[in-house]
């Protein structure tokens, strides 16, 4: 339980002490006294979200350190896996509050992590506060609400076991079959690669080979009618050779008078003998060239191909060679998971029905759960001054989630005649402030959390509704440690321990001390919440006979 308090320099409190007893703790004190700011700072011992705002004007830090007494076992069991000592059953935790956003956390001196400070405190302490109310509102909360009335959570442990093997098989399963699909993808274009270029058997630089060949096939026609047609030149009808004969002929009778025409003779004979040699190369060149047209069809249609995949798989025609030798090598490599998806698929549905099955049965808990818990709840609001109020689970089957099958929302009638609606739609202030009182009474018992924190449980409440809130408030002190800041009292007589939190200038500052009262002190508090300021002796004896008859409940 929360044995003590230490608060130094948190706005308003200078510094304060502030002793908690076993049972019923109850702080009242005037509006704006300083009682949020009590309850802020336990949040930050607690682990909660904190702000530079809250340390006092002047000062470079707040402080505030909780001694802890009496450690459940959870507790014990979390100190012992993080190494942190708690001897005689005890521990102080500190959160140190920097002027400047900085924050310290501390267990036993040892320096911990904010996380770790919030893990820890929500072993140790539940804080109810106006927030909390909104948990009745939201509907998605409701299944939690009855789980942690039910307090059995074998079935629903088991049950989260198979269905995250079930969540984890389904995901496996759906990885392999979009491994697979992609495989089977890459299979297809690989067989296409393998198909477009393995049929053609072809080699690096064929393609240039070809081109020049398919050019030299081309100009072979060209080349033999360009060579007949020079042969002809030479040795045609009226060609070279028959006029140089011509000119020979004419000159032959010239040759003895004259030597300069006997020399030009000698020339056109030799000339006459080269253009008969060069006819004779140029006719066997040209019985030389070959002309085959199915080869040069063969060839264009050969080339068409290699040039259509080159366009298509973008590269050249050693690219297309290097890619069919991978495409074949990466074909062999690959390998289907078919075999493992069909073993996957029969287990996801064998696991399908086996999450099913336990659904079903943590279904079949949670009605009886259910049952037991409109009744318990029925009675605490009852009590609580909501006579003739009807409250409901409705409890549906829907698709399978983490939590189960169901579907779970409380539903309330406050008024007789009426049909139980959503909480959310038709319960007032006081009306949800009670109905969070009666559910954390009913579920005070199934958990092991040593202390419990109401501030303004009594908002929207008075008269005897507010006595039987402080009824409920003392009962639920005899199992576990309750502290309540109220401003009814109807509330405040029912303190075990009675501690008032008041505001005073010294000098020329404001400070709230936190005191413990006395019995005397109590009356007087208590004269004052029910009159105001400087109460009659008549209202101090009625403070003192509403404490007496308190006592006795």
């Amino acid at each position: 339980m929360l044995k003590e308090i230490y608060i130094r320099n948190l706005a308003v409190i200078r510094e304060a002490v502030i002793p908690l007893g076993s049972g019923l703790n109850i702080f009242t004190g005037e509006t704006g006294a300083g009682k949020s700011i009590l309850i802020n700072g336990i949040n930050a011992v607690l682990g909660q979200r904190s702000s530079k705002e809250i340390v006092r004007t002047g000062c470079d830090k707040a402080v505030i350190t909780a001694l802890f007494t009496e450690l459940p076992s959870e507790v014990k069991n979390k100190l012992d896996e993080l190494g942190f000592e708690h001897d005689d059953d005890q521990i102080t935790v500190t959160r140190e509050i920097s002027s400047d956003g900085g924050s310290v956390a501390r267990i036993n001196d040892r320096t911990a992590s904010v996380s770790l400070l919030r893990e820890i405190g929500a072993l140790l302490i539940n804080i109810h506060g106006q927030h909390d109310n909104q948990i009745l509102l939201d509907s998605e909360k409701h299944l939690q609400i009855l789980d942690d009335f039910g307090g059995d959570d074998i079935a629903l442990s088991a049950y989260r076991v198979s269905f995250r093997k079930l969540q984890q098989t389904a995901r496996t399963l759906g990885e392999l079959k979009k491994k697979e699909q992609i495989r089977l993808e890459r299979t297809r274009t690989l067989n296409e690669i393998i198909e477009d270029i393995g049929g053609l058997g072809l080699t690096v630089g064929e393609d240039d080979e070809l081109e020049n060949e398919y050019e030299t096939a081309k100009n072979a026609q060209k080349t033999i009618i360009a060579i007949n047609s020079a042969a002809s030149a030479i040795t045609g009808e009226s060609a070279a050779n028959e006029l140089i004969s011509s000119a020979e002929m004419e000159l032959a009778a010239f040759t003895d008078s004259s030597k300069s025409l006997a020399s030009l003779y000698e020339r056109l004979s030799a000339a006459e003998i080269e253009l008969a040699d060069i006819a004779s190369e140029l006719e066997r060149a040209a019985d030389k060239i070959e002309l085959d047209g199915q080869r040069l069809d063969e060839i264009a249609e050969r080339l068409g191909t290699i040039n259509k995949l080159k366009r298509k798989y973008a590269t050249d025609c050693e690219g297309l060679v290097r890619m069919y030798d991978e495409a074949c090598s990466e074909m062999s490599a690959l390998e289907g998971c078919s075999d493992e998806i069909a073993a996957l698929t029969k287990e996801r549905e064998s696991l399908l029905h086996e999450v099913t099955e336990q659904a079903k049965t943590l279904y079949n808990y949670r009605e009886d759960v259910a049952a037991r818990f409109t009744e318990r709840v029925t009675a605490e609001l009852e009590f609580l001054n909501m006579e003739g109020v009807v409250i409901q689970v409705q409890h549906e089957k829907g698709k399978l989630t983490v939590n189960g099958m169901d579907n779970v929302e409380f539903l309330i009638s406050a008024n007789k005649g009426e049909e139980p609606k959503p909480i959310s739609k038709i319960a007032s202030g006081g009306e949800l402030s009670r109905i969070m009182l009666a559910l954390k009474s009913v579920i005070a018992d199934k958990d092991s959390i040593p202390t419990m924190i109401f501030d303004e449980i009594d908002t929207g409440v008075s008269g005897k509704a507010a006595q039987k809130i402080g009824i409920k408030l003392r009962q639920i002190g005899k199992v576990r440690q309750v502290i309540c800041v109220t401003h009814l009292s109807q509330i405040a007589v029912m303190a075990d321990d009675h501690l008032m939190i008041e505001k005073k200038v010294v000098g020329d500052r404001t400070e709230t001390s936190v005191s413990q009262l006395g019995f005397e002190g109590r009356v007087s508090e208590i004269a004052r919440i029910m009159g105001g300021d400087s109460p009659s002796a008549l209202m101090l004896e009625n403070a003192e006979a509403e404490i007496r008859k308190a006592a006795e409940i």
